[in-house]
């Protein structure tokens, strides 16, 4: 039975690491992107004038989903992410908290434009938005390893509580966006090419090619 029981533990373990993300694919120490949580209105997020607080909320729920989604699609480079099944399994196990952020979107654009059909282009406009904020080319290892920590989140998140994990993440998410690299060591490796040499001049060797201290003083190499 000990050992019947150990084998579970080992199988539940490797499930576990399975299902989420490996933490070191590009990096030996990653840049920390973590950064205070979000509300759905700082700088870099479409402005909403006017939007009442479940508006700026629905508003952070929709541009979580839209960073996720450009991830799923550009991050498919490195499988280990895990970014395309995770980001089906969260349009799956939250489609109804995002079906409600995406209604709450919907009426704030047709009530500040003034008009379904107004609202529904300025809907349009507002998702090319939210999608082209978070397209990056020069951040994208950044990016995808902070946006798969994201998605292993909202994996397991209770239903109903995506927002929170929009809260906590959003900050990193547009933190990752800008390029970093290496942080365990410097990015650039110096190659030395300087040749290690001691005087040359006649008058401190001998006929017999020895080095004459009396008159250079003791023998060493300089780099030159």
């Amino acid at each position: 039975m000990t050992v019947l029981r150990n084998l579970a533990v080992v199988a539940a373990v490797a499930g576990s690491a399975l299902a989420a993300p490996a933490s070191a694919q590009f990096y030996f120490q990653s840049h920390d992107m973590s950064g205070p949580p979000a509300r759905g209105d700082e700088p870099g997020l479409p402005s909403l004038p006017g939007a009442n607080e479940d508006e700026i909320r629905a508003n952070l729920v929709w541009n979580l989903r839209s960073a996720l989604n450009v991830a799923a699609l550009q991050c498919k480079f490195e499988p280990s992410l895990l970014t395309l099944q995770n980001y089906n399994i969260v349009l799956e196990n939250h489609k109804d908290e995002l079906k409600r952020a995406y209604d709450m979107m919907n009426k704030y654009f047709i009530r500040t434009a003034k008009g379904i059909k107004p609202g529904l282009s300025a809907m349009d406009r507002y998702g090319t938005r939210t999608y082209s904020a978070f397209t990056t080319v020069g951040a994208q290892y950044g990016f995808c390893q902070t946006a798969a920590t994201t998605l292993t989140h909202a994996v397991y998140a209770p239903r109903g509580t995506l927002y929170k994990v929009a809260v906590a993440e959003m900050s990193a998410l547009r933190n990752a966006l800008t390029p970093w690299g290496e942080e365990r060591f410097l990015r650039r490796i110096r190659v030395d090419t300087r040749v290690a040499l001691p005087r040359l001049d006649s008058i401190c060797w001998s006929k017999r090619n020895e080095w004459v201290a009396k008159k250079c003083g003791a023998f060493e190499l300089t780099y030159r």
